[in-house]
This record gives C-alpha cells, structure tokens and sequence, in this order.
C-alpha cells in the first residue's frame, strides 16, 4: 500500500494551497501554507526543480514574515529532482517565525515513498532553531545526522524503509524538549532493516526525557517490538503509544495485553493489525479506561503454504 491523500491540516492549522499565480487567498485561523510543483522537468541529474524553487522564492518574498508553518509538497519529480534543503535553509532569516514544517507531503501517484529522494534533513533543525514540529517523508537517500536542537517538541518520519542508520542518528541527537516521536520503520525490501537492538536506548528510557508520546509504526517486526515493548521501561511515562500501520498480530498484541500495566495510557493504538477476534477482545478487556484503536484488520495472504503480512506503506 501507499500514501493516497495530501495532508489537510497540519500542527493544528489547516493546509492551503499557495497558488501558482495571484495573491494569496484568504486564510481563516491559522493557517500551514503548501508549496508545491508538479511538473516533470525531464531531468535525471538531481538539481533543483527550476519551477518550485522560482514558487518557494515569490512566496518567502510575499508572506515569509508571517509564516508559522509550511507543507513542502512535490518539488518536481522527488524520484530525480533534488529536494529544497538547502533553499529551506537559505530562507530561514525570511521566515523567522516558522514553527511547523511538512518536507514531503507527496503522494504515490506523484511518486511513490521509496523512491523520494531527500538528503539528510537535519540542517533544517540547525537553520531553524525555533521549530517545533518537524515532519519528514522519503525513502531514497534518506538520511539523518545527530544534532541539539532545544525547542523541537514533535519529530514525525514517514518511510516504506527506514534504514538503521537514520534512526541511530535521530537516538543519538539531543532533543530535550521532544514530547512526541514517531518512526515509520517500514520493510526490509525497501531499507527498512531496522531491528529491537537499533530501539535499545529508546527503549530503556536513555533518550528524550520530555517524551510522552512514542509511534513505531509502519513496521514488519511489530510483534518483536511490542514484545520488547511489554517490559521496556520508557513505557512507564508515555501517554500515548502508536504500533499502528504495520503486522502485528496475536503473539505482539497478547505480549503488550499480559506486560506490564499500561492502564496508565490514554490511547494505545494498533489499528492496521493481523491479530485474531479473540486477541482484539483479550486486549481490550485487559485494559480498561484505554482508549484502544484496533480498528482495520487484515488478513494475512497464503501463497504455496507460505503466510505474508503487509504494512500500510511501503513501495
């Protein structure tokens, strides 16, 4: 499966659309502003799309004072061109007031996940120290480096594959305000060979003292990671806890249910799952006062006595 819709809001803030001619239309409450372009340059050497970086440079100039948050969408063909980093970080002194940024609001029909290439996001951190939220999609060539940033609360990666070394990185970055982090480990197939090992300080509470809400998603070891989950102790402050999108079933589900107490928890949510009818009702009884989401189930595919589970996203 694949990414099918544009984001409608954003960090609280409804999306709009920045037109590719004329003024700007009228915003009601607060606002994220999307820049995209579409069109195929036909150009395989990796530059930067000439359209969206002529679109990003007319906008910055009109609004740029303004700004608190902005959706990065297609910046050409994201397979070929090369993604807008660098011209994110060059306007940085005009957009003093971005808190919120979306890199990669990209759908499959405009390229699919695993082929976006991205670069290593985290100058954005560096150009931006007053962001808050920061939200990132890719696949191809995408990489991240550890850094401090003092005020980022929110850090979301989507990814059909997230390779073990982008989210050591990110472990091994300083981000004493980071409240919520969620990370689309995705498949093997697409990079995604992230293990438990890879999650040990996360797991063990060594990393973001701040963090109250975890997301590992999107990922093809969901029972491993609910195992290890079952005993882990950064459990024991989160609110809310996010193994949605990815393949688990009754032996993770059953483990997280018969673990320590997470009646503790707002929400727990496991929906996208291949867990049995008997599972869903287990969980839910050992848990309650939970709001738990195990809506979407799944049911596994059979090919020559060979059983195949899927995550949400991954080509």
């Amino acid at each position: 499966m694949t990414v099918g819709s544009h984001a409608d809001f954003f960090a609280g803030r409804t999306v709009i659309e920045v037109p590719a001619d004329g003024p700007l239309p009228d915003a009601d409450g607060p606002t994220a502003w999307r820049i995209a372009a579409n069109d195929w340059d036909n150009s395989t050497d990796h530059k930067l799309n000439p359209q969206f970086r002529d679109a990003f440079e007319r906008f910055v100039d009109r609004a740029g004072e303004s700004v608190e948050a902005l959706v990065i969408g297609s910046w050409g063909y994201a397979a070929f061109n090369e993604a807008p980093i660098v011209q994110l970080c060059e306007a940085a002194p005009r957009l003093p007031h971005l808190k919120a940024l979306f890199l990669g609001d990209i759908v499959a029909e405009e390229c699919e996940i695993s082929w976006m290439r991205v670069g290593d996001v985290s100058p954005l951190l560096t150009a931006y120290p007053g962001l808050e939220v920061l939200r990132v999609r890719g696949g191809e060539d995408f990489r991240f480096s550890p850094v401090r940033h003092e005020r980022l609360r929110q850090l979301e990666v989507q990814s059909g594959g997230l390779r073990p070394a982008f989210v050591r990185a990110v472990l091994d970055s300083e981000l004493p305000a980071l409240d919520e982090l969620e990370l689309w480990l995705g498949t093997p197939d697409y990079g995604g060979e992230t293990s438990v090992a890879d999650l040990a300080p996360l797991l063990a509470g060594e990393r973001f003292p701040a963090l109250r809400r975890l997301g590992l998603c999107n990922s093809e070891i969901a029972d491993d990671i609910a195992e290890a989950l079952a005993a882990a102790p950064v459990v024991q402050r989160l609110e809310a806890l996010d193994l949605s999108l990815g393949t688990l079933g009754d032996r993770g589900a059953l483990a997280l249910a018969g673990g320590q107490p997470l009646t503790h928890l707002a929400k727990l949510d496991l929906s996208h799952h291949y867990a049995s009818e008997d599972t869903v009702a287990a969980v839910k009884a050992a848990l309650p006062g939970v709001w738990v989401d195990l809506s979407d189930p799944q049911e596994e595919d059979e090919d020559e006595g060979e059983t195949y589970r899927y995550t949400a996203v991954s080509e």
